[in-house]
């Protein structure tokens, strides 16, 4: 039997790329996505098209049971989740105070916080019991830097990454690697920033910073490094990091 990876988010740059990569190294991807049924079997059947083994779910993330339900089903009939990758994002776009309602800014929260307390809160007693695992939880800028018309975006963030610190001190001794992997500048992925800036923008980034100026974070590169963090030995566990083009000024110098 394969180990499994489990990737909540699995759409066309990061999720899916970390997806790809994990089956090419002889994992079973099971791959999430909220909707494009089509897309999401054009990206397993390229997995199996390639050797590799994988299967896709639609996902509403926010519904009730939903998580739940679903490592229930990978644990009962895939097999066990070694790997568990939450790539959800929650920006909603810039908007100032009095332009984000209640709903929306509660909203982030259940996307970015309240998803990944379910996952933790369905996938990590598991692990617990077999005394090891992994979950790799992609995280943003804004988890570390709140910005003017980011009230949702950085607060919701900025949970994720408490959460994630206290899923480490609880977790790690008993063997499960929490790793918070924070994106910390514009990645080439069609449907995040893509559908953010509208085609003719993004387009225009490519060409300015992208392609072979290299100056965005390239989604197969960045799946790369999630791989490695999930094979570390636990004598030397990455627990944070954070990953940029190596034009991009840093968050801290901002």
């Amino acid at each position: 039997m394969k180990p499994v990876c489990l990737v909540i988010g699995a759409g066309a740059g990061i999720g899916g790329h970390v997806g790809k990569h994990f089956a090419r190294r002889g994992y079973h991807a099971v791959l999430c996505r909220r909707t494009d049924q089509e897309g999401l079997d054009a990206l397993v059947d390229g997995i199996i098209e390639e050797g590799g083994s994988a299967s896709g779910y639609l996902l509403d993330a926010v519904a009730e049971g939903t998580i739940e339900n679903l490592v229930n089903e990978v644990e009962s009939d895939v097999g066990p989740i070694e790997v568990v990758v939450f790539n959800l994002g929650a920006q909603i776009g810039d908007r100032p105070l009095s332009d984000t309602s209640y709903k929306a800014f509660e909203l982030g929260w259940r996307i970015a916080t309240f998803a990944l307390f379910r996952l933790a809160s369905s996938v990590c007693p598991r692990m617990e019991q077999r005394a090891k695992g992994t979950l790799l939880v992609t995280s943003a800028t804004a988890a570390v830097r709140g910005n003017a018309g980011q009230h949702s975006h950085a607060a919701a963030m900025g949970g994720r990454r408490m959460l994630c610190q206290s899923l480490n001190a609880e977790f790690a001794p008993k063997g499960i690697h929490v790793a918070h992997l924070l994106i910390d500048g514009a990645v080439d992925a069609p449907d995040t920033l893509g559908r953010m800036l509208g085609a003719e923008a993004f387009q225009r980034l490519r060409e300015s910073r992208g392609l072979e100026r290299e100056g965005l974070l390239l989604p197969e590169k960045v799946a790369e490094t999630y791989f490695h963090v999930a094979q570390q030995h636990r004598c030397a566990w990455t627990h944070e990091l954070d990953l940029r083009a190596y034009s991009d000024r840093p968050w801290w110098n901002h």
